[in-house]
């Protein structure tokens, strides 16, 4: 998985204040329906050259995760057909990381729940960017 360093402001500045997700989130990368079929998303992934896809729901909010990884695993599995969609695997459906979250608890959170890349989320439930674990 692609380590991203964090966006962080000067330890140093006399305006700095207490980091949030926010502020240490990286841009989201591609964001798909969570209707696609696993074999398109896989493509998309390849196509994309991007670690994971930013699954959306029908209203366009948050709905999920989904790695390489993952979607490989899917497709070889007995059950597996081409029509099987990203909503109907298993994956981490949240709660994704708020925005004001303090960056040190979504961290935190993160390790607890073994996640290498958490969403990042405004209040209203859509993706503004991706958390990723500095080790």
């Amino acid at each position: 998985m692609t380590q991203h360093p964090p966006r962080t402001q000067q330890a140093g500045s006399a305006d700095c204040i207490a980091l949030t997700a926010r502020d240490a989130m990286h841009a989201p990368g591609p964001q798909v329906d969570d209707q696609m079929t696993v074999d398109v998303a896989l493509s998309v992934l390849i196509g994309a050259r991007v670690p994971h896809l930013l699954l959306q729901d029908e209203d366009g909010r948050c709905a999920g995760l989904v790695t390489r990884a993952q979607l490989a695993g899917h497709r070889g599995g007995s059950w597996y057909s081409d029509r099987t969609r990203l909503r109907d695997i298993p994956l981490d459906r949240g709660p994704f990381t708020s925005s004001v979250a303090a960056l040190g608890e979504a961290q935190a959170a993160m390790r607890v729940r073994t996640l290498d890349v958490s969403p990042v989320i405004d209040e209203h439930g859509y993706a503004l960017g991706i958390l990723a674990l500095m080790s």
